[in-house]
């Protein structure tokens, strides 16, 4: 099994005045393609700077990144967005939904940035939201969704791409707790059709729905473990 992810001695340092904060420090992680990986940590742990230098939404001060066998550590902004755009969906806590827009639009929108002609864009998108029950939905607007329904419109956008990695970062965070368990039940099934899924959470039920754990403190690991079996996964999503 091929690696999504190659993180190699990365630091992140912000200049806070005359005080460097040291967000990350010479961390190394692997992500085979098909993992599920939770990332956890208390507030001010460095969990929020890993995954944005994994989502290429920030560069490391240094060391290596391969994402998908591509060297990503020091492109400039204009070659990480095309990163982001080709090989990486992401799930945020607060949906971020234009609201304005369909569901099918918002779902399509990754593939206009893209340059996809717009009857292939909404074929797509179809596809993605039939997939996650949301066919009869393509033409509410988010206002006229639950937050349940936000989120798998969330996600089928994150998918819609067919990226090499889905990031998720806290996505049950505005939901409750039979919501949550549908959206983790919908991860849980994405891992297993052979997804990559890195997860960051701040709790620990969620995180047992995931095949493996990596623990920050203080910007560094302080434990990388893998779940014994898939059983807790699948009774978190049931």
């Amino acid at each position: 099994m091929s690696e999504a992810i190659v993180l190699e001695g990365i630091s992140k340092t912000y200049a806070m005045g005359d005080v460097q904060v040291h967000a990350l420090r010479d961390v190394d992680v692997r992500v085979e393609h098909g993992e599920y990986v939770a990332i956890m940590g208390p507030s001010g742990s460095g969990k929020s700077t890993l995954m944005n230098v994994i989502g290429c939404l920030d560069r490391p001060t240094s060391g290596r990144y391969l994402l998908d066998g591509e060297d990503v550590s020091q492109l400039d902004d204009d070659a990480l967005a095309k990163i982001r755009l080709r090989k990486l969906g992401f799930v945020f806590q607060a949906f971020n939904l234009l609201p304005r827009t369909t569901a099918l639009r918002n779902v399509a929108l990754p593939l206009f940035y893209g340059g996809v002609g717009r009857p292939e864009r909404e074929l797509r998108a179809r596809e993605r939201l039939a997939e996650l029950g949301l066919a009869d939905r393509a033409a509410h607007r988010p206002s006229q969704l639950s937050g349940g329904e936000q989120q798998r419109v969330a996600i089928a956008r994150a998918l819609v791409n067919d990226p090499a990695v889905l990031l998720a970062d806290e996505p049950t965070g505005n939901l409750d707790s039979q919501t949550s368990a549908e959206i983790l039940g919908i991860l849980a099934r994405l891992n297993a059709a052979g997804r990559t899924i890195v997860l960051v959470t701040h709790d620990e039920t969620i995180a047992r729905g995931a095949r493996r754990t990596i623990r920050l403190l203080d910007g560094r690991i302080t434990s990388d473990s893998r779940q014994a079996t898939s059983e807790s996964r699948s009774s978190v999503g049931a």
